[in-house]
Formats: structure tokens, sequence, C-alpha cells
């Protein structure tokens, strides 16, 4: 269409329009440069590490078990002198933080917060890759009463980096519930809690000024589980989608093929709305529990595998959210181990890859995405009994393995190679590793009602895989 047969006022609108869209363009371009910058290199998969764990293996032990796996990100919990001294010369980057209940006394003095930061950052960095500082956790929501600690404590902090001169390398920031965004679907029409208004526009003020995260804990499985009906399961597991099936944000027009994406852009919608661009989203919790009550019926061990193997695809694909393709989170996956010390529900017990004696949960399907997590090696896992099991349940889950199972348990009659130890541990696990190779190490093929585990420690030389 020829400018010079419109009207006037028509050209004029015309240009000035495109000068409106090529500005916010440059805006957006900007703003999405300004948040890349501050992001590792590449997007990551971290792992979220907590103690309430019976036996938990030593600091030294833990972490030659992280290199084992190829975890190259952690956060842990609070800051472990033991575990910041064993990550020393590993180059594994370690979130550390603040607990709750420091914030009052780092909150109200100076001279604390730089007591802390010498005791439990200048005391091991730079031999000790510490990347950042959580200061709490999901204060707003679960501990009200201390939000108007969270800045002091915050800016307290920043000052004795600055005085250490590592404010350039090491972020401050606080870990937030999915819960301090209201209406988060469609993400265009969210926003931040007004309740907390105050204190979210001085923390975005700081972040944006240090260049720091938003941190965000986001969990599709509590959208899917409150939202029953509503959010597809296979919306949330990341699961492939015929185009009916995506969600449409009515506003932009934008398709979301899976929840976490929504809940990211509902982060960055509702920091537009305090007029913040440049501020990245970090995902500092996500994942799936593989176990539940009979509240809790997605709580199982498909679901966990498939959501965490989906989620790691998803992120080391850099592709994204439709809001910003070109700009991809990194995740921290809830957690490396089941913590067995919390209290119910059974899910709150069963959010780990790995049991405290570091065999898997469950076996990862994340073929292609590298070497993280190297229990996805599957030549490389076997399935036996646990620890503790009576000889009861032992020997009616032998007889199912060997019978309905069809597992091959020739090896363990009589005379054969494998019938020593001739006890019903040793052949229950013998029966149950069989059954696990023969249905391909297939999520779910090891559990046998509880009683068996997959481990990546070669227990026996009669043990079938060996002999395939």
């Amino acid at each position: 269409m020829a400018l010079s047969k419109l009207p006037l006022f028509t050209i004029f609108f015309f240009l000035s329009t495109l000068l409106f869209i090529s500005s916010q363009a440059l805006s957006s371009k900007i703003a999405v440069t300004q948040i890349k910058d501050q992001q590792d290199n590449e997007p990551f998969v971290g792992i979220n590490i907590g103690v309430d764990v019976s036996n938990l293996m030593s600091a030294a032990e833990l972490v030659s078990f992280l290199q084992f796996q190829k975890v190259t990100h952690i956060r842990l919990y609070d800051a472990d002198p033991e575990m910041l001294k064993a990550l020393a010369k590993t180059k594994i980057r370690v979130i550390i933080s603040v607990p709750n209940n420091q914030l009052l006394a780092i909150g109200s003095s100076n001279a604390t917060a730089a007591s802390w930061i010498g005791k439990n950052v200048v005391s091991y960095y730079p031999e000790t890759v510490i990347t950042a500082i959580a200061v709490g956790d999901e204060v707003l929501t679960t501990v009200p009463s201390s939000a108007p600690l969270l800045m002091p404590a915050i800016e307290s902090l920043y000052s004795s980096l600055v005085a250490a001169n590592l404010h350039n390398q090491i972020k401050i920031s606080t870990p937030h519930s999915a819960s301090i965004i209201l209406d988060p679907f469609p993400p265009s029409q969210s926003f931040f809690n007004q309740s907390w208004s105050s204190v979210m526009q001085s923390l975005l003020q700081f972040l944006s000024k240090t260049g720091s995260p938003l941190m965000m804990n986001l969990y599709p499985y509590y959208v899917f589980m409150q939202n029953k009906g509503v959010v597809p399961l296979d919306n949330s597991l990341f699961k492939p989608l015929t185009p009916s099936k995506e969600m449409v944000d009515p506003n932009t027009l934008l398709h979301y093929t899976n929840v976490l994406d929504a809940m990211v852009d509902a982060a960055y919608f509702s920091m537009k709305n305090l007029n913040f661009t440049d501020v990245v989203v970090l995902v500092t919790e996500s994942g799936w529990p593989s176990k539940g009550d009979s509240k809790e019926p997605y709580a199982t061990i498909d679901n966990a595998d498939t959501y965490n193997s989906n989620l790691i695809k998803h992120v080391l694909d850099r592709s994204g959210t439709p809001l910003h393709p070109e700009i991809t989170s990194s995740v921290y996956i809830y957690e490396l181990f089941n913590e067995d010390l919390r209290s119910p529900p059974v899910s709150e017990a069963n959010w780990g890859l790995f049991y405290a004696n570091s065999t898997s949960v469950y076996l990862l399907h994340v073929s292609g995405s590298g070497t993280f997590l190297a229990n996805d090696t599957t030549n490389q896992t076997y399935c036996v009994v646990m620890d503790g099991v009576d000889s009861k349940t032992l020997q009616a889950a032998l007889d199912w393995a060997c019978g309905p199972g069809r597992a091959n348990c020739s090896e363990i009659q009589p005379g054969e190679d494998c019938y020593q130890p001739n006890n019903v541990k040793n052949h229950a696990s013998y029966a149950f590793d069989s059954y696990y190779q023969k249905e391909g190490r297939a999520a779910g093929s090891c559990d046998f009602k509880g009683v068996a585990m997959i481990t990546t420690t070669d227990p026996s030389m009669c043990f079938p895989l060996l002999m395939s």
C-alpha cells in the first residue's frame, strides 16, 4: 500500500504507530539484553540439598557423590561450614542461605551482617565458588511478621559484600513462593499481592540495581492439585500437546505448552506491572513428589520421573518462554534426597531423586542432555531389596516376580550358580533385578509394593545385568 495514496492524517497516524512500535521493540530488546547479561553463559539445572534426612552422609561423601553425578550447581538452606569446606576447589557453584530465624539479628545489626559475611563467605571464597546468597525462604508468605526485616537484612549483607569487594561476584536475593503472585493465569493479568507492594518495590529496585535475580519457587504439581479438572496433567508434566490442549493467553495470544513457562511469565508480567523489565527470574525450587498419601494420588514415581526428566530437557534445550523465548530461566530441582524426617503429608518426605544412601528413587530419562545426573547411564543401574523389609513380605514379592512377573529365576534354584547365599533377601534381589532389566529399567519397574529400590552400585556378580 503506497503512502502517497493515503490521507495526511492516516500517514501521520501510521508513522506515529510505527515509531511507537519501534521504540517499544527497542526498549524490549534492551531489557532482554540486560536480563541475559545477568545469567550464566548457559542456562543450567541445579539441585537443592535439604538435610532432614536420617543417616545423612558426611559432607566429603556428599560432595564426591555430587561430582559423580556431574552436578555443577547446588543450593544449600544454610551455610554449613563442613559443606563449604568440602566444596573447595571442586568448581561446584553454590547458593548459600540465611535461614529465616537469623533475619532478625542480621536485619537489626550491620555488625551482625558483616560478621555473617566474614564467617560464611569471605572465609571460603573463591576456593568455594559461592554464586549467591538467598536471604530467608518464602519469608513474605510463611513468616510475614519478618517481612519488615527482609530488606534491611538484604541491604546490610550487600554492604558487607561491597566492603569485601565481592558484590560483583556474589548476588543477593530472596526466594518467594508462587503464591505471592495473584491471578497467575493468564500470565498477562498477573500481579504481586498488593499487601507486599512496598516490599516488592524496594526488592525489585535492589535486584535491578545489583543485577541480581528474582528467586521464585515454582511447583506445577501444586497448580495441578489445586486446579484439577482445569489444568490438565499433561500440561503440568511437559508432555507433548496438540494445539487444542495448549493454554492461550487471550490478551497476548501467546500459547503455553506447559505450566512452568506460564508461571515464569507470570513473574515477568508481575514485575512489568511495577515497571521493572530488567530482572531475570531464577527458579530456586521446582520438582514433583514420587509418593503421597490417599489424598495425593498424582504423587507417583512415573509422574516424578516424567516431570523432572522433561524439566531438565526443557531447560537445557534453551527454549525460553512464550514471552521471552530469548531467555531460559535456570532451575534448581527440589531436591537431591528424600527427607524422611519431614512431617506429613507423605509427599513432603518424597521429593528426592535419591535416598540418603545415594541409591536412586527412580531413573531419570535425560539421554542427550549432557552428563548431568550420571545415574541416567542405564547400563549401570540395578534393582535390589530395601533394608529392613520382613521376610514374609519379601517372599510374597519374590513369588510374584518369579511367577506372574515372569522374571528369569532359574539361576536362584537349588544347585545353580546364584542359589547361594540361600536366603530370601538375596533371591528376591536377584528376581527383582531380573524383572527390572526385562522391563527395560522403566520407571515403576523397581518398586514391588515399596520393598525395592534402584542402585548404581553393582550388588553381585550374579545379577542379571551382567549376564545379559
